[in-house]
């Protein structure tokens, strides 16, 4: 006999959360117990509705961070299941996901036998998570001392205040933007950080989770989100 799955569904988009609850109540073994367009609630549902799995938006209404409140599910509910779900590329969710302890990532444009194959395997204590092939570009070139740097640029820090933010020198900093030049095939930071924040790569006013790398720096100026018709250099 399979076992029921209580889901709490974190979607802020109401068509789609409306058209994932169907979805699921749909499939025999599971069941929607609880919907909402805010992470922030997802704890509180949690204690309320005591769920087996949530299915979490990574960014939903209120400008919340479903990832960090995942790891405050991952760390009061640890009986729970989590899968993460956006359609949005940016560099850092992948990896934030990892170390918020969340059992499972996926795209949104995924099929609906893919989400059911994801969410029997999750429950089933296999975690899924995208694999090189299934990742946007850029999605692993950077380590988390770049990244931060970008997320400083594209949140409108000059190179100064990037370095002091970062507590490195402005010859180290010159050197780690180089790096980064050298593996977009960009020849300008700042046009880099238009086309990442343009492509969605960066979200800048980011809650990140306390663990997370390159969070983004105290007080920034806002590059602004232009659309960019900047394409790296052959």
């Amino acid at each position: 006999m399979v076992k029921q799955i209580k889901v709490l569904l974190i979607e802020d988009q109401i068509i789609l959360r409306d058209a994932l609850k169907k979805l699921l109540d749909g499939i025999g073994y599971i069941t929607v117990a609880g919907v909402s367009g805010d992470a922030a609630e997802a704890p509180a549902l949690c204690r309320e509705l005591q769920p087996n799995l949530v299915l979490m938006d990574v960014l939903t209404e209120n400008g919340s961070n479903g990832i960090v409140y995942a790891a405050e599910i991952r760390k009061e509910m640890p009986g729970i299941k989590i899968i993460a779900m956006t359609s949005i590329p940016e560099i850092t969710f992948i990896e934030a996901a990892r170390k918020a302890g969340i059992h499972s990532f996926m795209y949104k444009n995924s099929t609906a036998d893919y989400l059911r194959i994801v969410i029997d395997e999750t429950m089933s204590g296999h975690g899924i998570y995208p694999g090189p092939a299934d990742e946007y570009s850029f999605q692993y070139k950077f380590n988390e001392t770049e990244i931060a740097i970008i997320r400083c640029v594209c949140n409108g820090l000059d190179r100064g205040e990037i370095a002091a933010a970062l507590r490195m020198s402005e010859s180290n900093l010159k050197r780690l933007i180089r790096n980064i030049l050298d593996k977009t095939g960009f020849d300008s930071i700042l046009k880099f950080a238009v086309y990442a924040v343009g492509k969605q790569l960066i979200i800048t006013d980011l809650k990140q989770p306390e663990s997370a790398g390159g969070a983004a720096p105290p007080s920034p100026r806002r590059l602004a989100q232009k659309n960019s018709h900047e394409v790296p250099k052959k």
